[in-house]
This record gives C-alpha cells, structure tokens and sequence, in this order.
C-alpha cells in the first residue's frame, strides 16, 4: 500500500503540533502524564504569583500552578487554577497562603486543616492573604506611632493647661518641637507606606536583585567551580622543589656576595682595593697630558720636513685647563 505525500505531511505536522503542545506545557510547569487532580484556590491579589510556581505542603512541591483568572468583572478576587502531581488528601478547612521569600520563587503554601473530608478533583480551596515584609513592619511600628501621638496629645494638653506659666519664648520653642515631632510621625508614615515609600522601594530592589542572583545562578556557579579548579591545580603543583631551588640558588648568590666582601677573588679584590681606580685614574691624566703635548707640538713626536725643524721646547708635565668646562 502506497502513502501519499500529503498524509505523511498531514502526519508529520500532527505530530509535531502534539510535541509542541507537550513541550509548552512542559516548560510552564505542567507535566501532563503525572497530573493527579486539579484545584483551585482563591485571593484578592496574587502580586508576585507566576504561571508555574510550585504548590507545597510543609515544604514539598506537591504542584505547580496551572492558571490565574478574574472570579468577576469587578475584579474583587482571583481564582488560581492548580494541578497536583501527587496523591495528597487536603481537608475541607484547609487554606492557602502565597509566600513571598526574601530569596527564591514565590510559591503558593496549603496549610492543612484537621477535617476528616478532604477536597476532590474541581474543589476550591479557601484562600487568605498573607503579609509582607512592609506590611510586617508597620503592624510592629503601628502601637510606637499610636503611643507617640497619644503622648503628643498629652503634651499639648499639659502645654495648654500651663501655658500661661512659660514666657512667650518659651512657648514658641515647645510649639517648635511639636511641630517637628509631628513632620518626624507623617514621615515616618511615608516611608512605610507599601509601594510609595522609600523602604518599600528599597525592599522592591532588594527582590529584584534576589531575582537577578537567581536568574545568574549558573553563571556564579560556573564560575565558583573554574576558582576551585584553579585552585586544586595549584595545591597539587609541585612547588616544594620549585622553593627548593630558589632557596639554593639564593644560598649561592649570598656565598658569592660574601666572597665579593671579604675580598676573595677578582670581584672582591675590585670591591675592596682601590689600586685600580688610582691607577686607571692615573694612566688616564698621564695619556691626557700625552694627546695635549701631541697637538700643542707635533713636531716634538712626528720628524718630517714638511713641518720644519724639531720643535725643542720643553714637554707639558701637567693637563691644561678644559676649555669646555669652567
């Protein structure tokens, strides 16, 4: 039986449309051939949540996340969609958590109730919002801000009260420091504010910078191995004859400049007798004298007519002036 062209193209694209397919969910986090059950669970916000974070239960990825939609048009809640990859029995009091970890993926946390019942295929899973490092913060410097103003009230009743006891200055000067007080509490207020203030600012950065360490993990790793390599290499080297060497080779230098100072051989008698730089130093005025008699009378050394007669004046006995040198 013969098949045509066009059903093995017909084929061919079938199944490369199915790998596909296969290959995208793959790479979302679903693994199609091991899905259990599919949930969901509900937030008012999901900020940070990602199309296959990781589902876990006391800390083991028993999921991943499968899709986020809007519950209604007003958008007053978001319904994640999530597939289990693991036989897991999750009670009916239940409730769910995303976790925003300093460093690492946010994922979505099952707490698990004490109920006998336990969720199926379809169920939903009630959600709670859980609190940032912001939000932290402020719910820990929220009753510090509420007694202070609490104290400024006081104060203020207590100035108002006495107020005719203190001279004008001096009110003018307490009024100062309320006032200062109160511009220190509204600023304080800004900078906890969650995504306008300073510090939550700082904290987004510190996220991003979290991300950017773990998108280059394997840059950092790379390059930690290349350092151990590197530094294998080197302690297995055999420095130990290399030291060797050069502690004998500098044992001999030190023998060589000692002879030199004690004035044995012919490099120590140079270093240690002056003889040969007063005799250099001689012959060298002696064939100065010599050259300078030579050009100031020739006719004293060279016996030729055409100079004349031979010069009979007296030789030089001492250098003459250098007239390039004063």
């Amino acid at each position: 039986m013969k098949i045509s062209n066009e059903t093995k193209v017909g084929a061919l694209t079938a199944i490369s449309i199915t790998l596909l397919i296969l290959g995208f969910n793959f790479l979302k986090g679903k693994n199609v051939f091991s899905k259990k059950a599919t949930m969901y669970v509900t937030f008012k916000q999901v900020k940070g949540l990602n199309i296959g974070d990781a589902i876990k239960i006391n800390g083991l990825r028993v999921g991943s996340v499968e899709g986020m939609e809007p519950m209604n048009a007003d958008m007053s809640a978001v319904a994640v969609s999530y597939h289990l990859v693991k036989d897991v029995n999750i009670p009916v009091d239940s409730y769910g958590t995303i976790d925003f970890p300093p460093l690492g993926a946010t994922a979505i946390v099952i707490n698990l109730g004490k109920e006998k019942t336990f969720l199926n295929d379809g169920d939903t899973l009630k959600g709670m919002e859980s609190k940032g490092m912001i939000d932290d913060l402020k719910e820990t410097l929220t009753p510090t801000i509420e007694k202070i103003n609490k104290t400024l009230a006081s104060l203020d009743k207590a100035i108002t009260n006495i107020g005719n006891t203190f001279d004008e200055p001096a009110q003018q000067n307490i009024g100062k420091t309320l006032k200062e007080l109160a511009a220190t509490t509204a600023r304080l207020n800004q900078l906890l504010e969650p995504g306008k203030g300073s510090l939550a600012k700082t904290l987004d950065n510190v996220n991003g910078f979290t991300a950017n360490l773990k998108n280059n993990n394997d840059t950092i790793t790379a390059v930690v191995n290349n350092l151990s390599k590197a530094t294998r290499e080197i302690a297995e080297a055999d420095l130990g004859k290399t030291i060797q060497s050069l502690e004998g080779a500098a044992q001999q230098l030190n023998g060589i400049l000692g002879d030199i100072r004690s004035g044995k051989g012919s490099l120590g008698k140079l270093a240690s007798n002056d003889d040969l730089y007063k005799n250099l130093n001689s012959t060298a005025n002696s064939l100065n004298i010599l050259l300078q008699d030579l050009r100031l009378h020739p006719k004293r050394y060279i016996n030729v007519s055409v100079f004349g007669k031979k010069d009979k004046s007296e030789p030089l006995m001492t250098a003459l002036p250098d007239s390039l040198h004063k």
